[in-house]
């Protein structure tokens, strides 16, 4: 019997690929208009920025998301002023966050698998204060009991140790726990290997790697828990 629930939020609870997209171009236009650097030079600064934050932080861990180091070291890396990173990193997720938007039928699920008596909670990469900020802005907050970052267990998605804390959270076993995300990797071989139910949010063709659910809407959601 499922007595909890554990969502991804990035592309799970609302479009960070529209997002993203929205606060790239902001960062596009600075540095086009304030580092002199045209929108092909800043693509390919960016990716190698991407790069030189995965060698000085090992991969696979919380750090790999900080738009701040990644600023820096790509300021550093063609010997413009680091000034800029703070101001860069500011703007990324001002844009970001203002953005997004939950997806359909997401405050209704989560309303109707609360009035289930289900424990709801949230297992994701990336750093805290940021997932926060994003639930908040979503407005589904008050809506989860718990949350597991990739920051706090020092382990990335698909790492068991980040599953085995959100069931622990819950005070549940495993095996009653459900996880729903919308990476096949991360999220559903993640809870599969750690013994939860798993649940594929993919509104497009595909299936999962059975035992695993997919959802195309979250007004699917309720009916299939």
């Amino acid at each position: 019997m499922l007595k909890a629930v554990v969502f991804d939020i990035d592309n799970t609870l609302y479009s960070y690929d529209e997002a993203h997209a929205a606060a790239y171009q902001a960062l596009t236009a600075y540095a086009q208009q304030r580092l002199s650097m045209p929108p092909k030079a800043f693509d390919e600064l960016h990716r190698l920025g991407s790069t030189l934050l995965e060698e000085h932080s090992g991969g696979r861990c919380a750090a790999i998301h900080n738009r701040l180091i990644r600023y820096q070291l790509m300021l550093e890396h063609v010997g413009l002023p680091i000034r800029h990173a703070p101001a860069m990193a500011e703007l990324y997720w001002t844009t970001l966050i203002d953005a997004m938007k939950p997806f359909p039928g997401v405050q209704t699920a989560l309303e109707a698998l609360k009035e289930k008596g289900l424990i709801l909670g949230i297992g994701t990469n990336m750093t805290a204060d940021r997932q926060f900020a994003k639930l908040l802005k979503l407005g589904i907050l008050d809506h989860f009991d718990f949350m597991v970052t990739s920051e706090e267990v020092s382990a990335e998605k698909p790492d068991r140790r980040l599953f085995d804390c959100c069931a622990m959270k819950a005070g549940c076993r495993p095996d009653e726990c459900a996880f729903v995300g919308d990476s096949l990797k991360g999220d559903v071989q993640g809870a599969l290997n750690a013994g939860m139910a798993a649940i594929w949010f993919h509104p497009g063709e595909g299936d999962p790697p059975p035992p695993a659910r997919r959802i195309r809407s979250f007004h699917e959601l309720p009916g299939l828990i």
